[in-house]
């Protein structure tokens, strides 16, 4: 499996419905085998498939999960607790950041932009899912791209190829998407940093660089 990042911090952001949070969930538990690290919760503008609804699962293995104030309530204004400000003092962690879906979304990560660019011990990755009806062209994908590290002043240091169609995502929808992120990673000169795949298929696109296997983790209302 490929290494994703050494970095202390991992930022991930990605227009709704790229399977950021799921990937954010995986590479957490993945880095839990070795050490110790927080997944944050920065989404305070969509409250669905959040991080936080797997929160059972993560702190089993060791992860700590800070989500806003009103994740799992019925509160309309998202908070932010002060406890995420330790995420930037406490260096004895590993970090990940899953950051909301736009640059509405984005604007959360604004407010620890400068100590994260202070520290300069970062990775921003940007997950893209071809099938998604907002970002179903390169130029579509590099637009949000730009448009999230503006609201978020932190640069995006490399795109994740997440693209899938939940359950019905097969070894050909893939393989399909591996011309749209190398287009995407041309006009944004961002060097593609995985391909992320089911585990079940992993094996039939062994030959695609940098293949990281996921587990299905977010689900739908309906897949429950």
């Amino acid at each position: 499996m490929v290494s994703i990042t050494s970095k202390r911090v991992i930022i991930i952001t990605g227009h709704y419905g790229s399977g950021k949070t799921n990937f954010a969930i995986n590479l957490a538990l993945d880095i839990s085998h070795n050490e110790r690290v927080c997944l944050a919760d920065l989404d305070i503008v969509n409250p669905y498939f959040r991080a936080a609804d797997s929160k059972d699962i993560l702190e089993k293995s060791g992860v700590q999960v800070l989500a806003p104030i009103y994740a799992g309530s019925n509160l309309d204004i998202p908070a932010l607790p002060p406890q995420f400000y330790s995420l930037f003092t406490d260096k004895s962690r590993r970090v990940i950041l899953d950051v909301g879906g736009d640059d509405a979304g984005a604007a959360a990560l604004g407010q620890y932009a400068k100590i994260i660019k202070e520290e300069d011990n970062f990775e921003h990755l940007y997950v893209i899912n071809a099938r998604r009806a907002l970002t179903q062209t390169p130029e579509d994908a590099v637009q949000i791209l730009h448009e999230i590290e503006a609201a978020g002043h932190v640069p995006i240091t490399a795109i994740v190829n997440n693209t899938n169609l939940s359950n019905e995502t097969d070894a050909g929808i893939v393989r399909e998407s591996v011309a749209f992120a190398n287009e995407v990673s041309r006009l944004s000169s961002l060097p593609i940093k995985c391909t992320t795949v089911k585990e079940s298929i992993a094996k039939e696109l062994s030959d695609i660089e940098n293949i990281y296997p996921v587990k299905i983790y977010v689900k739908t209302p309906w897949q429950e």
